[in-house]
C-alpha cells in the first residue's frame, strides 16, 4: 500500500474526532469546512491523485469517496444530536442554530448547474481552480497563442479598462486560468474552472454581455484525443442523460491543435426541432502554449474544453431566453 493511500484513513479519523468533539453547530460547521470544504483536507487529497500511478488512481479515488460518504453520514448524525441538545430546557442557548422560521429560498439555477458540473469532474479526479476576472492581455491572449490582430482582441469584442497602459481587461474566457495554473504548477494537471466572463455581446435571447463558463484542462504524459472524447461523452451524459450522442467536428482555436466543436444529440434537442446542437469547443493543447508556460511539448500533452453554463441550464430546464437568469424575477426563480 502506497504512502498516499495510507494517509486516507488517518485523514478520516482526524475528521471523525473533530466532528465528535464539536460542542455546537458553529463548531461543527467549522470542522466541516476544515475537512470537507473546498480547501479542506479531503479536497487536498483529491488534488494529489493526478500524481499517482495509473494502477493506484482507481484505488485511491474509491477510498477517498468512501471515506467522504462515511464522514458526511457522521456529520448529519452529529448535527441532529447538537440541534436536539440545544433545544433541551435548562441549557445555554446555542446562537448558531437557525431561527424558528425556516429558510424558504433555494440556489439559483445557474448555481445548481455549476455545482452539478463540478461534482461530476471531482468524481474523476479534477480539482477546482480560480483566477481574477480583471485580466491582462498576456494571460487572456498572448500566452494562449492568440495573435495581436485576432478579432477577439478588438475593442468591439472585449471590455478594456482605461486605468493603466497597457489597459487591463475583463476576461473573455476562463482559459486564462489555465495559464496561471500551469505557470505555478508542474504537470500532471487536472483542473475544472467555473467563472464569470465578459464579452461585448448585445443582450438578446441567446447572448449576454456577461455569462458563466466552465474551462477544463488535463495535462499528463501520452494524453490523446481518445482521452478527450471519452471524458466529453462521460460528462455530458452525466449532465444531460444517458441517451446523449456526441460528435466532434474539426474547428479552429488558436490555443488548441487539433481543435473541435462538440455537437450533441438527444430527445431534448429533437424536441427543439433539431438533430444536433453545438454545445462546446475543445482540442489538444497547442505546443506553443506549453512552451509559453515552460512545459516541454515533447514530454507532455493535454486537452482542454470549455462551454457556457447558461446553455446547459437552458437545455436542461427548457428555457428559451438567457436574460431570464439575470432579471431576478421571482416568478421565474421560484420554479427552481
Amino acid at each position: 500500500m502506497s504512502e498516499f493511500i495510507e494517509k486516507i484513513p488517518l485523514a478520516k479519523e482526524d475528521a471523525r474526532q473533530d466532528f465528535l468533539n464539536a460542542e455546537n453547530l458553529g463548531g461543527l460547521e467549522s470542522m466541516r469546512v476544515r475537512h470537507l470544504g473546498v480547501n479542506g483536507a479531503f479536497t487536498a487529497l483529491l488534488k494529489q491523485i493526478g500524481k499517482l500511478s495509473k494502477e493506484e488512481k482507481p484505488t485511491a479515488g474509491k477510498a477517498i469517496n468512501i471515506a467522504k460518504r462515511e464522514l458526511e453520514t457522521l456529520l448529519k448524525e452529529r448535527k441532529e444530536i447538537l440541534e436536539n441538545d440545544a433545544l433541551k430546557p435548562n441549557r445555554p442557548s446555542d446562537f448558531s442554530l437557525p431561527g424558528r422560521k425556516s429558510f424558504t429560498g433555494s440556489l439559483h439555477p445557474l448555481t445548481q448547474v455549476t455545482e452539478d458540473i463540478v461534482r461530476i469532474f471531482r468524481k474523476i479526479g479534477f480539482a477546482v481552480a480560480d483566477g481574477p476576472e480583471i485580466e491582462d492581455e498576456y494571460h487572456c491572449f498572448d500566452a494562449l497563442n492568440t495573435p495581436a490582430d485576432h478579432p477577439a482582441r478588438d475593442t468591439h469584442d472585449t471590455f478594456y479598462l482605461k486605468s493603466e497602459d497597457p489597459p487591463p481587461l475583463l476576461r473573455t474566457h476562463t482559459s486564462s486560468v489555465q495559464i496561471r495554473v500551469m505557470k505555478k504548477a508542474k504537470p500532471p494537471i487536472r483542473i475544472v474552472v467555473p467563472g464569470r466572463v465578459y464579452r461585448r455581446d448585445s443582450a438578446d435571447a441567446t447572448h449576454n454581455p456577461t455569462f458563466q463558463q466552465i474551462e477544463v484542462l488535463y495535462v499528463d504524459r501520452k494524453v490523446t484525443v481518445r482521452d478527450l472524447r471519452a471524458t466529453v461523452e462521460y460528462v455530458f451524459r452525466e449532465l444531460l442523460g444517458k441517451v446523449v450522442k456526441i460528435r466532434l467536428r474539426p474547428h479552429y482555436f488558436s490555443y488548441t491543435e487539433p481543435s473541435f466543436e462538440i455537437d450533441f444529440s438527444s430527445p431534448l434537442v429533437r424536441s427543439m426541432g433539431k438533430e444536433w446542437l453545438e454545445i462546446a469547443g475543445c482540442g489538444m493543447v497547442h505546443p506553443q502554449v506549453f512552451e509559453n508556460v515552460g512545459y516541454d511539448p515533447e514530454a507532455w500533452s493535454g486537452w482542454a474544453f470549455g462551454f457556457g453554463i447558461e446553455r446547459i441550464a437552458m437545455i436542461r430546464y427548457g428555457i428559451n431566453d438567457i436574460r431570464l437568469f439575470y432579471e431576478n424575477d421571482q416568478r421565474f426563480l421560484n420554479q427552481f
